[in-house]
């Protein structure tokens, strides 16, 4: 399938926008208690880092416990970016965001649209889904 390219630069969409997390960190049950110290709701990117750009393949996020949801990606992928959130819906918008800005489910390894927080009745901000 071809890359999505933005026709005035030709570049891929995804390197035209930032997720607005701290990283890219190795990921390892370590670091992720250096940094992540906080039980809060959060987003994270999963990836790699390939010369000096950070490689997106996986757009997340934990509506209680960012640490420990990071935990289960250790093995999985070499480093993750990261960053609190405010609250579950807070953490759903900006996973929502992230998702599409980097290409969806035609670009990363997600194979779905982020669903929405437990009891909610939520709507993405981008897409409305």
């Amino acid at each position: 399938m071809p890359v999505k390219t933005n026709d005035i630069f030709n570049q891929p969409k995804a390197n035209l926008v930032s997720l607005y997390m701290k990283g890219p960190i190795v990921l390892s049950n370590e670091k992720i208690d250096e940094e992540i110290t906080a039980r809060s709701p959060g987003n994270y990117a999963l990836g790699y880092i390939d010369g000096h750009s950070f490689i997106v393949e996986y757009i997340g996020r934990s509506d209680t416990d960012l640490n420990g949801r990071l935990k289960e990606w250790v093995v999985h992928y070499p480093n993750f970016k990261w960053s609190y959130a405010k609250s579950e819906k807070a953490a759903y918008e900006k996973e929502c965001k992230n998702y599409h800005d980097f290409g969806g489910n035609e670009m990363l390894v997600n194979t779905i649209h982020p669903a929405i927080p437990e009891g909610t009745n939520l709507k993405c901000p981008v897409c409305g889904e």
